[in-house]
């Protein structure tokens, strides 16, 4: 099948609008220039017409822009189906992305910010193709990193926060001090 592509250009770029979703719904795949919304319009169709789940992968460099990719492909897939002012499943299903940055994210010497998980994002559609729920799991790619860091990287973002709050009175409370920072 088809394999999806990322490549962060660094710059906000207009591509990713409700008219260009517009644009994409209902064109077959190769009519447009490629495209995240061609290949999630392709996926849609799929699953309509043959009944059968589909699947995207999306892959890509660290800071390449993986996961904004799935967002957008969420957004697309709540805009045609009509579900996106009824349910904001692509804000749902991502809300727990700053916790999940916070214990899966570190410091690469290419990206500030890498997430170390690999994500396997799971929509529910009803029979009229609405999005009705999602779940979201998560695999630790890189358990080396939490015993072994490269030169100019750093840890999990988790171990940085735990220390930086060791001396708050809520700290305490989770009973790591003794183990943690002090």
């Amino acid at each position: 099948g088809i394999v999806l592509v990322a490549i962060n250009p660094y710059e906000q770029l207009p591509i990713y609008e409700q008219d260009v979703i517009y644009a994409y719904s209902g064109q077959n795949m190769g009519d447009m220039d490629p495209h995240i919304f061609a290949v999630a319009e392709e996926a849609y169709k799929q699953m309509a017409r043959d009944e059968k789940n589909q699947s995207i992968i999306v892959s890509g460099e660290s800071g390449a822009g993986k996961t904004v990719s799935a967002k957008y492909a969420m957004r697309f897939f709540a805009t045609v189906g009509g579900s996106a002012s009824e349910t904001n499943i692509e804000a749902k299903v991502l809300a727990s992305s700053p916790i999940m940055e916070a214990i899966g994210n570190a410091k690469t010497t290419r990206n500030d910010n890498s997430s170390r998980f690999g994500k396997y994002i799971q929509i529910g559609f009803d029979k009229r193709y609405h999005i009705i729920g999602a779940n979201m799991r998560t695999y630790l790619l890189e358990k080396s990193r939490v015993v072994f860091q490269a030169e100019d990287e750093r840890n999990y973002h988790i171990f940085y926060q735990l220390c930086a709050s060791a001396s708050l009175p809520e700290f305490k409370d989770l009973g790591l001090s003794k183990y943690f920072c002090l």
